[in-house]
């Protein structure tokens, strides 16, 4: 085992680790300003000058070392560049770069032109970038005027204006490549943001969908239930059956959300299937134990058969012919409307009505009378009935609901479509 002294050893940083914290905290105009300062003191060492003896106006070569007096205020700009406009600092570096040709011919001034043109490039909306490539041109041909007056050969005069377009040229494209190519970043990213926020809420408004078909109506069938039961006077036979009523609920309850769950973290199967009109039967019983007096009629078929009881109704024809995705949303339009029923309308007489127009499958709910629950209101948010048009209407159908005198109507038409 390491003893404390050996481990206090590991984690004191050793001399490899000081270099980088020191460069840290120097700033990048700064390290660019002290390499341009220190790359002119070597040139001026190895003799860098007469570089542009062409544009020289004293009579005589002047000492290297005199390039460093247009070179160091160059640097100092460098290093200030995010605190001057750069296009104040461009005329400032531009009058060095000249004053240094004219003399001494120096390197040092000519970076310093290049990286403040660059930064100021960089920087500029596209209208300045514009007016800067013709100020560029501009600058071009008073160089080429300026070095046809200097010399006799024009082919000199070329070469060298040549070579002053090509590094301002090369520098003012790059400047505006990368400029480009850092708005396309830009741009990118906030299309990324806005297309997962996108999803997010995509996601999340098929969940509410989902949670919504999958828990909303065994919660209100719960509440509905024992409000009824509460609301009556005790009896052993009705409570009980209230209570299991009430349990089956709350158990259908539990393992729809249990579905949702696992689909949620897991990823696993698909969440219970939704009803099909094969199962409006058992949507016509939950509604009844929760006070409303329903009756159906089938207009697909021919022998609506009632049996010995005469409260159930098989419900044959043509439902299976019908798409999936029609014959389940069908099935949602009455249970939502049955629902809505036994919240608010305890006590109504419900018509739930199956019939076919021309290529599409007519789904009227109408409800009369009824009253308000007498306990604690079960409030709405009208999410079903949105949920129910937007689905209704992804079909290529049409949805309505409203109210119409003394109860509620509720109509969807949906489109039979080729069978599956």
């Amino acid at each position: 085992m390491d003893s404390p002294r050996t481990l206090d050893r590991v984690a004191v940083p050793g001399p490899p680790s000081l270099l980088p914290r020191m460069l840290d905290g120097v700033s990048r105009p700064v390290a660019d300003a002290a390499g341009t300062a220190l790359l002119s003191v070597v040139a001026s060492a190895f003799g860098f000058a007469g570089l542009w003896d062409l544009f020289r106006v004293t009579p005589f070569p002047i000492s290297p070392w005199w390039a460093l007096a247009f070179a160091l205020p160059g640097c100092v700009l460098i290093a200030l560049r995010d605190r001057i406009p750069p296009l104040l600092a461009l005329p400032v570096a531009a009058a060095l770069f000249a004053g240094d040709a004219a003399t001494v011919g120096g390197l040092g001034s000519l970076v310093v032109l290049l990286d403040v043109l660059w930064h100021a490039v960089h920087r500029a909306t596209a209208r300045v970038r514009r007016g800067l490539a013709v100020a560029l041109v501009i600058v071009a041909c008073a160089f080429l005027v300026f070095a046809l007056l200097r010399t006799s050969d024009p082919r000199i005069a070329m070469l060298v204006t040549l070579q002053i377009a090509t590094l301002l040229g090369t520098d003012y494209w790059w400047a505006v490549a990368v400029g480009r190519a850092e708005e396309v970043a830009a741009l990118e990213r906030r299309r990324a943001t806005d297309a997962a926020r996108e999803a997010v809420r995509d996601e999340r408004e098929t969940m509410a969908r989902e949670l919504h078909d999958l828990v909303a109506g065994h919660v209100s069938a719960m509440a509905i239930r024992s409000e009824a039961a509460l609301s009556t006077p005790p009896d052993e036979t009705r409570d009980r059956a209230a209570l299991r009523a009430v349990r089956d609920a709350s158990l259908d309850a539990h393992a729809a959300l249990r579905s949702m769950i696992a689909v949620l973290r897991d990823g696993g199967e698909a969440p219970a299937p939704a009803p099909t009109l094969a199962d409006i039967p058992e949507l016509v019983r939950a509604a009844e134990w929760s006070g409303l007096s329903v009756r159906i009629s089938d207009e697909r078929i021919a022998d609506e058969r009632t049996d010995e009881r005469g409260d159930e109704r098989e419900i044959n024809g043509r439902t299976g012919a019908l798409p999936l995705l029609v014959d389940q949303t069908a099935a949602r339009v009455v249970r939502e409307a049955l629902a809505n029923g036994a919240r608010h309308a305890v006590g109504a007489e419900v018509r739930v009505r199956l019939s076919d127009g021309v290529d599409r499958l007519l789904i009227r709910i109408d409800s009369h009378g009824g009253r308000g629950a007498s306990g604690p209101a079960l409030a709405g948010s009208g999410t079903g009935l949105a949920v129910l048009a937007e689905r209704v209407r992804a079909l290529g159908g049409e949805f309505s609901a409203g109210p119409t005198g003394d109860g509620w109507s509720v109509r969807a038409e949906l489109p039979r479509g080729e069978a599956p």
